[in-house]
């Protein structure tokens, strides 16, 4: 279910007010119907389910549009998916909303991968840059999420991702290692294979180990079938060092309008590293207060550089009617507009 955009426009004027100009819309997914979507109501002449996806289709444009009447100097960020890149009409939306960054989870660069997340929907390879790159093109920078760890990941697996971002122009990237999170089917794999007693810390068994306390909680990763826990940190740490190395934030900060811009988008990627990158495998509380300690020395600088004057006069913009293009007319497996 999709907020009403009244409420949505008015939660940021409110925000705006008090000086914040880079603010995240938390949707799972931005882009909640695709043209597959269309295209397939169409076929199976779905006449209901049509008007159904249509309509949140034209409600998602109508935000996209009062977005665009808010002050110039917020921009937006958001999480969204591959299919997306296929939808150009609705990039060129984002744009002129100024949504300029979105989180993707590209999670694997080969068909083997994506069958192991279950997205074999997503593409790899050659297509992957091309779809990346789209992105890019319609003024969208693409935060590219990846997990190392897969049963299929081997040692090479870690440069072909590393080369693969770059090749695709990622502004940002995070790399992370596969987790048995509570819930998933992983974690119901991995839950079983510990037996019935598994090892425990304080008394707290490690299929539970949300309830054992943070400066003494194990980083639980699973097990891979050629690679060891050390092996797979040591790899992963080494794909984050090269990605935001100086040399090659300094290169992607080329993206950047002006000076002030450039500084802060260097300084956000060294942040950012530095927040997500260090942790380690197994509870280090030092490494962990060395890495918070940086964090927060790279955090100040970088505030002042993202915030924005009050306007406690901001006015919320009245509402106008939905800008979505022209009614959509559904060909085959592609929706082109009239």
């Amino acid at each position: 279910r999709q907020h009403p955009s009244d409420n949505v426009i008015d939660e940021i004027v409110a925000l705006r007010r008090r000086g914040f100009r880079f603010i995240a819309l938390a949707d799972d997914n931005f882009y909640p119907v695709t043209l597959t979507d269309l295209a397939l109501a169409e076929r199976q002449n779905n006449t209901s389910r049509l008007a159904f996806l249509r309509a949140v289709r034209a409600e998602r444009f109508e935000l996209m549009a009062r977005l665009a009447e808010l002050p110039k100097d917020i921009t937006f960020f958001t999480q969204i998916t591959m299919e997306a890149a296929e939808d150009t009409t609705f990039l060129d939306a984002m744009r002129k909303a100024r949504i300029r960054g979105a989180l993707v989870g590209v999670e694997a660069v080969t068909p083997e991968g994506l069958k192991n997340v279950y997205k074999d929907f997503n593409c790899s390879g050659e297509e992957l840059v091309r779809r990346l790159k789209t992105f890019r093109a319609h003024g969208v920078h693409i935060l590219g999420s990846f997990i190392f760890g897969l049963p299929s990941d081997r040692p090479e697996t870690f440069d072909a991702t590393l080369e693969m971002a770059k090749q695709a122009e990622i502004t940002f990237a995070q790399f992370v290692m596969l987790t048995p999170f509570p819930g998933t089917v992983d974690f119901e794999k991995w839950e079983k294979a510990q037996g019935p007693n598994p090892e425990s810390v304080d008394g707290i068994p490690l299929t539970r180990y949300w309830l054992i306390p943070a400066h003494k909680r194990p980083k639980m990763f699973m097990p891979h079938p050629v690679m060891s826990s050390p092996e797979l940190r040591e790899r992963t740490q080494s794909v984050w060092d090269r990605f935001y190395s100086l040399q090659s934030v300094f290169r992607r900060s080329k993206c950047a309008t002006d000076i002030r811009a450039r500084l802060a988008f260097i300084f956000v990627s060294r942040l950012y590293r530095q927040m997500y990158a260090n942790t380690g495998i197994a509870t280090d509380s030092a490494r962990r207060n060395r890495a918070s300690f940086w964090a927060s020395m790279l955090a100040k600088p970088t505030l002042k550089l993202f915030q924005g004057p009050l306007m406690p006069g901001l006015v919320t913009p009245v509402r106008t009617v939905a800008a979505e293009p022209e009614t959509l007319q559904v060909e085959g497996a592609f929706t082109v507009l009239k």
